[in-house]
Protein backbone atom coordinates (compact mmCIF):
# COMPACT_ATOMS: atom_id res chain seq x y z
CA UNK A 1 0.00 0.00 0.00
CA UNK A 2 1.26 3.52 -0.73
CA UNK A 3 0.78 6.82 1.17
CA UNK A 4 -0.39 9.20 -0.38
CA UNK A 5 0.25 35.92 1.54
CA UNK A 6 -3.04 35.04 3.68
CA UNK A 7 -6.19 35.15 1.61
CA UNK A 8 -9.73 35.56 2.98
CA UNK A 9 -10.93 32.43 4.73
CA UNK A 10 -12.47 30.03 2.21
CA UNK A 11 -16.19 29.48 2.30
CA UNK A 12 -16.94 25.94 3.49
CA UNK A 13 -20.28 24.22 3.17
CA UNK A 14 -22.28 24.33 6.38
CA UNK A 15 -23.37 20.75 5.76
CA UNK A 16 -22.05 18.52 8.54
CA UNK A 17 -22.05 14.73 8.57
CA UNK A 18 -24.78 13.27 10.74
CA UNK A 19 -23.14 11.40 13.60
CA UNK A 20 -26.18 9.15 13.78
CA UNK A 21 -25.61 8.00 10.21
CA UNK A 22 -21.81 7.77 10.41
CA UNK A 23 -20.58 4.18 10.14
CA UNK A 24 -17.54 4.00 12.41
CA UNK A 25 -16.40 0.89 10.53
CA UNK A 26 -15.89 3.13 7.52
CA UNK A 27 -15.03 6.55 8.90
CA UNK A 28 -13.79 8.12 12.12
CA UNK A 29 -15.74 11.00 13.61
CA UNK A 30 -12.53 12.64 14.86
CA UNK A 31 -8.95 12.54 13.56
CA UNK A 32 -6.18 13.97 15.71
CA UNK A 33 -2.77 14.75 14.29
CA UNK A 34 0.13 15.29 16.66
CA UNK A 35 1.78 18.05 14.63
CA UNK A 36 4.97 18.07 16.71
CA UNK A 37 6.43 16.68 19.90
CA UNK A 38 7.91 20.09 20.74
CA UNK A 39 6.41 22.13 23.58
CA UNK A 40 7.58 24.79 26.04
CA UNK A 41 5.64 23.22 28.92
CA UNK A 42 6.70 20.23 31.02
CA UNK A 43 3.38 18.66 32.02
CA UNK A 44 3.46 15.93 34.66
CA UNK A 45 1.10 13.71 32.68
CA UNK A 46 2.19 14.50 29.10
CA UNK A 47 1.04 11.77 26.76
CA UNK A 48 3.52 12.91 24.11
CA UNK A 49 6.51 13.10 26.48
CA UNK A 50 7.02 16.49 24.85
CA UNK A 51 10.48 17.94 24.34
CA UNK A 52 11.70 21.55 23.89
CA UNK A 53 12.95 21.04 20.32
CA UNK A 54 11.24 19.72 17.21
CA UNK A 55 11.95 16.22 15.95
CA UNK A 56 13.60 16.14 12.53
CA UNK A 57 11.42 13.15 11.71
CA UNK A 58 8.16 15.13 11.88
CA UNK A 59 5.83 15.15 8.91
CA UNK A 60 6.76 18.18 6.82
CA UNK A 61 4.30 20.64 5.31
CA UNK A 62 3.82 18.71 2.07
CA UNK A 63 3.30 15.44 3.96
CA UNK A 64 0.81 17.14 6.29
CA UNK A 65 -1.19 18.48 3.37
CA UNK A 66 -1.25 15.00 1.78
CA UNK A 67 -2.42 13.56 5.11
CA UNK A 68 -5.33 15.99 5.25
CA UNK A 69 -6.21 15.29 1.61
CA UNK A 70 -6.33 11.57 2.40
CA UNK A 71 -8.38 12.06 5.58
CA UNK A 72 -10.89 14.02 3.49
CA UNK A 73 -11.68 10.71 1.75
CA UNK A 74 -13.45 9.68 4.96
CA UNK A 75 -15.88 12.57 4.51
CA UNK A 76 -15.76 15.51 6.89
CA UNK A 77 -14.35 14.27 10.18
CA UNK A 78 -13.28 16.74 12.80
CA UNK A 79 -9.53 17.27 12.26
CA UNK A 80 -7.63 18.38 15.37
CA UNK A 81 -4.11 19.78 15.40
CA UNK A 82 -2.43 18.85 18.66
CA UNK A 83 1.07 18.28 19.98
CA UNK A 84 3.27 19.07 21.80
CA UNK A 85 2.30 22.55 20.79
CA UNK A 86 1.23 23.13 17.17
CA UNK A 87 2.60 26.68 17.41
CA UNK A 88 6.14 25.31 17.58
CA UNK A 89 5.69 24.78 13.83
CA UNK A 90 5.77 27.78 11.50
CA UNK A 91 3.21 26.37 9.04
CA UNK A 92 0.25 25.90 11.40
CA UNK A 93 -1.89 28.72 10.00
CA UNK A 94 -1.18 27.50 6.47
CA UNK A 95 -2.26 23.98 7.42
CA UNK A 96 -5.49 25.20 9.03
CA UNK A 97 -6.22 27.12 5.85
CA UNK A 98 -5.57 24.06 3.70
CA UNK A 99 -7.75 21.80 5.84
CA UNK A 100 -10.58 24.31 5.75
CA UNK A 101 -10.26 24.78 1.99
CA UNK A 102 -10.77 21.07 1.32
CA UNK A 103 -13.77 20.85 3.64
CA UNK A 104 -12.35 19.48 6.89
CA UNK A 105 -13.66 20.84 10.20
CA UNK A 106 -10.50 22.23 11.81
CA UNK A 107 -9.80 22.46 15.53
CA UNK A 108 -6.62 23.02 17.51
CA UNK A 109 -5.23 22.40 21.00
CA UNK A 110 -2.32 24.82 21.58
CA UNK A 111 -0.31 24.93 24.80
CA UNK A 112 -0.81 27.70 27.35
CA UNK A 113 2.31 29.68 26.49
CA UNK A 114 3.13 33.17 25.16
CA UNK A 115 3.36 31.75 21.62
CA UNK A 116 -0.40 32.19 21.23
CA UNK A 117 -0.88 35.93 20.70
CA UNK A 118 -4.03 37.80 19.62
CA UNK A 119 -2.41 38.26 16.19
CA UNK A 120 -1.89 34.51 15.79
CA UNK A 121 -5.43 33.86 16.97
CA UNK A 122 -6.75 36.29 14.39
CA UNK A 123 -4.84 34.57 11.61
CA UNK A 124 -6.10 31.16 12.74
CA UNK A 125 -9.67 32.46 12.75
CA UNK A 126 -9.27 33.92 9.28
CA UNK A 127 -7.81 30.61 8.10
CA UNK A 128 -11.02 28.89 9.15
CA UNK A 129 -10.35 27.44 12.60
CA UNK A 130 -13.68 26.20 14.01
CA UNK A 131 -12.70 25.50 17.61
CA UNK A 132 -9.85 26.40 19.95
CA UNK A 133 -9.36 23.97 22.85
CA UNK A 134 -7.07 24.85 25.75
CA UNK A 135 -6.04 22.86 28.81
CA UNK A 136 -6.94 24.07 32.28
CA UNK A 137 -6.18 21.65 35.09
CA UNK A 138 -6.75 23.75 38.16
CA UNK A 139 -9.00 26.50 39.46
CA UNK A 140 -5.96 28.65 40.22
CA UNK A 141 -2.41 29.21 39.07
CA UNK A 142 -0.82 27.22 41.88
CA UNK A 143 -2.55 23.95 40.94
CA UNK A 144 -2.54 24.39 37.15
CA UNK A 145 1.05 25.61 36.86
CA UNK A 146 2.35 22.78 39.03
CA UNK A 147 0.56 20.32 36.76
CA UNK A 148 1.89 22.01 33.62
CA UNK A 149 5.42 22.46 34.94
CA UNK A 150 5.81 26.15 34.04
CA UNK A 151 4.88 29.20 36.08
CA UNK A 152 2.58 31.55 34.19
CA UNK A 153 0.73 28.91 32.14
CA UNK A 154 -2.56 29.51 33.97
CA UNK A 155 -2.49 33.24 33.20
CA UNK A 156 -1.49 32.69 29.57
CA UNK A 157 -4.30 30.14 29.15
CA UNK A 158 -7.00 32.40 30.55
CA UNK A 159 -5.75 35.30 28.39
CA UNK A 160 -5.86 33.04 25.34
CA UNK A 161 -9.47 32.09 26.01
CA UNK A 162 -10.48 35.71 26.44
CA UNK A 163 -8.69 36.84 23.28
CA UNK A 164 -10.19 33.98 21.25
CA UNK A 165 -13.72 34.81 22.36
CA UNK A 166 -13.25 38.49 21.52
CA UNK A 167 -12.34 37.35 18.01
CA UNK A 168 -15.49 35.24 17.78
CA UNK A 169 -13.75 31.87 18.02
CA UNK A 170 -15.58 28.99 19.66
CA UNK A 171 -13.63 27.76 22.69
CA UNK A 172 -13.41 24.68 24.84
CA UNK A 173 -11.51 23.71 27.98
CA UNK A 174 -9.79 20.35 28.41
CA UNK A 175 -9.26 19.26 32.02
CA UNK A 176 -7.34 16.15 33.00
CA UNK A 177 -8.62 14.57 36.20
CA UNK A 178 -5.89 12.91 38.26
CA UNK A 179 -4.81 12.40 41.83
CA UNK A 180 -3.19 15.84 41.61
CA UNK A 181 -6.42 17.80 41.18
CA UNK A 182 -9.30 15.54 42.24
CA UNK A 183 -9.79 17.76 45.30
CA UNK A 184 -10.16 20.77 42.98
CA UNK A 185 -13.03 19.55 40.78
CA UNK A 186 -15.72 21.73 42.36
CA UNK A 187 -13.61 24.92 42.29
CA UNK A 188 -12.73 24.15 38.65
CA UNK A 189 -16.43 23.84 37.80
CA UNK A 190 -17.16 27.14 39.53
CA UNK A 191 -14.32 28.88 37.72
CA UNK A 192 -14.92 27.61 34.17
CA UNK A 193 -18.63 28.43 34.39
CA UNK A 194 -17.57 32.09 34.16
CA UNK A 195 -15.40 31.67 31.07
CA UNK A 196 -17.95 31.52 28.24
CA UNK A 197 -16.78 28.21 26.78
CA UNK A 198 -18.83 26.00 24.45
CA UNK A 199 -17.55 22.66 25.75
CA UNK A 200 -15.81 21.18 28.77
CA UNK A 201 -13.86 18.08 27.80
CA UNK A 202 -12.94 16.08 30.89
CA UNK A 203 -9.99 13.72 30.43
CA UNK A 204 -9.45 10.82 32.81
CA UNK A 205 -5.76 10.13 32.98
CA UNK A 206 -4.18 7.17 31.20
CA UNK A 207 -0.74 6.10 32.46
CA UNK A 208 1.17 6.56 29.22
CA UNK A 209 3.91 8.98 28.23
CA UNK A 210 4.97 10.77 31.42
CA UNK A 211 1.80 9.82 33.32
CA UNK A 212 2.13 7.10 35.94
CA UNK A 213 -0.31 4.70 37.58
CA UNK A 214 0.11 6.69 40.79
CA UNK A 215 -1.47 9.67 38.99
CA UNK A 216 -4.75 7.78 38.62
CA UNK A 217 -7.69 8.18 40.94
CA UNK A 218 -9.58 5.08 42.07
CA UNK A 219 -12.44 3.50 40.14
CA UNK A 220 -14.90 4.74 42.77
CA UNK A 221 -13.49 8.26 42.46
CA UNK A 222 -13.96 8.05 38.69
CA UNK A 223 -17.58 7.06 39.30
CA UNK A 224 -18.16 9.94 41.69
CA UNK A 225 -16.90 12.44 39.12
CA UNK A 226 -19.15 10.89 36.44
CA UNK A 227 -22.20 11.49 38.59
CA UNK A 228 -21.10 15.07 39.26
CA UNK A 229 -20.70 15.62 35.50
CA UNK A 230 -24.18 14.28 34.84
CA UNK A 231 -25.70 16.58 37.45
CA UNK A 232 -23.75 19.50 36.03
CA UNK A 233 -24.86 18.70 32.47
CA UNK A 234 -28.41 19.72 33.39
CA UNK A 235 -27.50 23.29 34.31
CA UNK A 236 -24.10 24.12 32.84
CA UNK A 237 -23.89 26.83 30.16
CA UNK A 238 -21.60 24.54 28.15
CA UNK A 239 -21.64 20.99 26.80
CA UNK A 240 -19.72 18.25 28.60
CA UNK A 241 -17.86 15.27 27.17
CA UNK A 242 -15.37 12.80 28.58
CA UNK A 243 -12.17 11.44 27.08
CA UNK A 244 -10.69 8.04 28.02
CA UNK A 245 -13.82 7.47 30.09
CA UNK A 246 -16.51 5.84 27.92
CA UNK A 247 -18.12 4.47 31.08
CA UNK A 248 -19.58 7.96 31.61
CA UNK A 249 -22.10 6.94 28.93
CA UNK A 250 -23.15 4.03 31.12
CA UNK A 251 -23.70 6.42 34.03
CA UNK A 252 -25.82 8.67 31.81
CA UNK A 253 -28.05 5.72 30.88
CA UNK A 254 -28.33 4.54 34.48
CA UNK A 255 -29.25 7.99 35.74
CA UNK A 256 -31.80 8.62 33.01
CA UNK A 257 -33.45 5.23 33.47
CA UNK A 258 -33.72 5.91 37.21
CA UNK A 259 -35.25 9.34 36.48
CA UNK A 260 -37.83 7.81 34.15
CA UNK A 261 -38.79 5.19 36.72
CA UNK A 262 -39.17 7.93 39.32
CA UNK A 263 -41.44 9.90 36.99
CA UNK A 264 -38.84 12.65 36.58
CA UNK A 265 -38.20 11.98 32.89
CA UNK A 266 -40.60 11.31 30.05
CA UNK A 267 -38.31 10.24 27.23
CA UNK A 268 -36.12 7.17 26.93
CA UNK A 269 -32.49 7.26 28.03
CA UNK A 270 -30.36 9.05 25.44
CA UNK A 271 -26.66 8.44 26.10
CA UNK A 272 -25.78 9.51 22.57
CA UNK A 273 -27.16 13.02 22.95
CA UNK A 274 -26.54 13.74 26.60
CA UNK A 275 -23.52 15.94 26.21
CA UNK A 276 -21.12 13.02 25.84
CA UNK A 277 -19.73 14.01 22.47
CA UNK A 278 -17.82 16.73 20.68
CA UNK A 279 -19.99 19.58 19.46
CA UNK A 280 -18.92 22.41 17.20
CA UNK A 281 -20.10 25.97 17.62
CA UNK A 282 -23.22 25.29 15.59
CA UNK A 283 -24.20 22.52 17.98
CA UNK A 284 -23.99 19.84 15.31
CA UNK A 285 -21.91 16.72 15.69
CA UNK A 286 -22.41 15.04 19.04
CA UNK A 287 -20.32 11.93 18.98
CA UNK A 288 -21.90 8.62 19.85
CA UNK A 289 -19.86 5.85 21.32
CA UNK A 290 -16.49 7.18 20.16
CA UNK A 291 -13.66 5.11 21.61
CA UNK A 292 -10.07 4.19 20.79
CA UNK A 293 -10.05 3.11 17.14
CA UNK A 294 -13.85 3.27 17.01
CA UNK A 295 -14.71 6.60 15.44
CA UNK A 296 -11.30 7.84 16.57
CA UNK A 297 -7.99 7.98 14.70
CA UNK A 298 -4.63 9.41 15.81
CA UNK A 299 -1.56 10.23 13.73
CA UNK A 300 1.76 10.82 15.50
CA UNK A 301 4.24 13.57 14.60
CA UNK A 302 6.26 10.93 12.71
CA UNK A 303 3.18 9.65 10.90
CA UNK A 304 2.45 6.51 12.92
CA UNK A 305 -1.22 5.46 12.80
CA UNK A 306 -2.72 4.79 16.24
CA UNK A 307 -6.26 4.10 17.56
CA UNK A 308 -5.70 7.07 19.88
CA UNK A 309 -2.86 9.06 21.38
CA UNK A 310 -3.32 7.17 24.64
CA UNK A 311 -3.10 3.77 22.91
CA UNK A 312 0.36 3.76 21.29
CA UNK A 313 0.02 0.55 19.28
CA UNK A 314 0.78 1.28 15.64
CA UNK A 315 -1.08 -0.19 12.68
CA UNK A 316 1.18 1.47 10.10
CA UNK A 317 2.59 4.82 9.03
CA UNK A 318 1.12 7.39 6.68
CA UNK A 319 4.43 7.53 4.78
CA UNK A 320 4.06 3.90 3.75
CA UNK A 321 0.40 3.01 4.31
CA UNK A 322 -2.99 4.28 3.18
CA UNK A 323 -4.53 5.65 6.37
CA UNK A 324 -8.06 5.06 5.08
CA UNK A 325 -7.30 1.40 4.44
CA UNK A 326 -5.57 1.03 7.82
CA UNK A 327 -8.54 2.47 9.71
CA UNK A 328 -11.06 0.33 7.88
CA UNK A 329 -9.22 -2.96 7.51
CA UNK A 330 -6.27 -3.41 9.88
CA UNK A 331 -6.77 -6.20 12.47
CA UNK A 332 -6.00 -3.74 15.29
CA UNK A 333 -8.76 -1.28 14.38
CA UNK A 334 -11.23 -4.05 13.49
CA UNK A 335 -10.69 -5.72 16.87
CA UNK A 336 -11.23 -2.43 18.69
CA UNK A 337 -14.56 -1.91 16.93
CA UNK A 338 -15.77 -5.43 17.67
CA UNK A 339 -17.35 -5.51 21.13
CA UNK A 340 -17.52 -9.32 20.88
CA UNK A 341 -13.71 -9.36 21.07
CA UNK A 342 -13.65 -7.76 24.52
CA UNK A 343 -12.42 -9.81 27.47
CA UNK A 344 -13.05 -9.98 31.19
CA UNK A 345 -16.12 -8.28 32.63
CA UNK A 346 -16.31 -5.94 29.62
CA UNK A 347 -17.15 -9.01 27.49
CA UNK A 348 -20.33 -9.72 29.46
CA UNK A 349 -21.29 -6.15 30.33
CA UNK A 350 -24.77 -5.11 29.26
CA UNK A 351 -23.39 -1.64 28.45
CA UNK A 352 -20.50 -2.79 26.25
CA UNK A 353 -21.98 -1.47 23.00
CA UNK A 354 -22.36 2.08 24.33
CA UNK A 355 -19.27 2.02 26.53
CA UNK A 356 -16.71 -0.67 25.75
CA UNK A 357 -14.33 0.49 28.47
CA UNK A 358 -11.20 2.53 27.88
CA UNK A 359 -9.10 0.39 25.58
CA UNK A 360 -6.16 2.72 26.19
CA UNK A 361 -6.30 2.37 29.97
CA UNK A 362 -6.73 -1.40 29.67
CA UNK A 363 -3.58 -1.55 27.55
CA UNK A 364 -1.61 0.81 29.77
CA UNK A 365 -2.41 -1.11 32.94
CA UNK A 366 -2.58 -4.73 31.69
CA UNK A 367 -0.71 -4.78 28.38
CA UNK A 368 -3.87 -6.08 26.66
CA UNK A 369 -6.06 -3.57 24.81
CA UNK A 370 -9.00 -5.98 24.84
CA UNK A 371 -8.94 -6.54 28.60
CA UNK A 372 -11.39 -5.01 31.05
CA UNK A 373 -10.77 -1.43 32.08
CA UNK A 374 -9.62 -1.90 35.69
CA UNK A 375 -10.78 1.61 36.58
CA UNK A 376 -14.46 0.87 36.07
CA UNK A 377 -16.32 0.13 39.29
CA UNK A 378 -19.40 -1.36 37.64
CA UNK A 379 -19.98 -5.14 38.00
CA UNK A 380 -22.13 -6.50 35.14
CA UNK A 381 -25.07 -8.69 36.09
CA UNK A 382 -23.46 -11.71 34.40
CA UNK A 383 -20.26 -11.23 36.37
CA UNK A 384 -21.86 -11.06 39.82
Amino acid sequence: MSPTTPNPAPVVSSTRPSIGSTDFNESPFIVIWETTQACDLACLHCRASAQPARDRGELDTAEARRLMDTVRQFGKPLFVLTGGDPLKRDDTVELVRHGTSIGLRMAMTPSGTPLMTPDVLGRLRDAGLARLAVSLDGSNAAIHDRFRGVSGSFEWTVRMLDAAQKLGLSTQINTTISSHNLHDVEPIVEFITTLGIALWSVFFIVPTGRARTSDLTTADEFESVFHRLYDLSKTAPFDIKTTAAPHYRRVVVQRQVAERRAGEREGAATPLTAGVGFSLADGVGRARGVNDGNGFLFISHRGDIYPSGFLPVSAGNVRTHDVVDVYRNSPLFRDLRDTDSLEGKCAVCEYRTICGGSRARAYATTGNYLASDPYCSYIPARAR
